[in-house]
């Protein structure tokens, strides 16, 4: 008596190959989105950190006596300010960045808007990150009391 020969079932060498490389592709994908996706969150982080930090320079700024001609400082963290200050400096305790800000540098300019002064100033807060380009850029005005 003859016996028939059972197919044998499983999977053939070429299709366990096939299906490897199909996973390694996705795999290739899902971690090429995982870093785009992790580079986003740092530059999500450092804007948010630019923002608040040039609006909490421009608050300060405003809270300071008005000075009568253009003046700008800059702030590197880790360093002493400098620049041609205002009036209302003081150099016996001068404003630095605060702390958990480091590679960031703030600069403020103050310029007159008119050829007279006429108690009204443009405050430009400028925010770098480790010496890039410029991340944000805050304009508001100053007034004289």
């Amino acid at each position: 008596m003859l016996r028939s020969m059972k197919k044998e079932k499983g999977f053939t060498l070429v299709e366990v190959i096939i299906a490897l490389a199909i996973l390694g592709i996705i795999g290739i994908a899902f971690l090429g989105a995982l870093a785009t996706a992790s580079k986003a969150v740092v530059i999500a982080d450092e804007r948010a950190s630019s923002e608040s930090l040039a609006r909490t320079e421009m608050e300060y700024v405003k809270s300071q006596d008005y000075s009568f001609a253009d003046w700008s400082y800059e702030l590197p963290s880790g360093t002493s300010p400098t620049g041609q200050f205002p009036d209302w400096w003081d150099f016996d305790d001068p404003h630095t960045l605060p702390d958990g800000y480091t590679g960031f540098i703030v600069t403020v300019n103050a310029v007159l808007l008119h050829d007279t002064d006429d108690g009204i100033q443009k405050i430009i807060v400028t925010i770098t990150y480790l010496d890039d380009d410029a991340i944000i850029e805050l304009e508001g005005y100053k007034t004289a009391r």
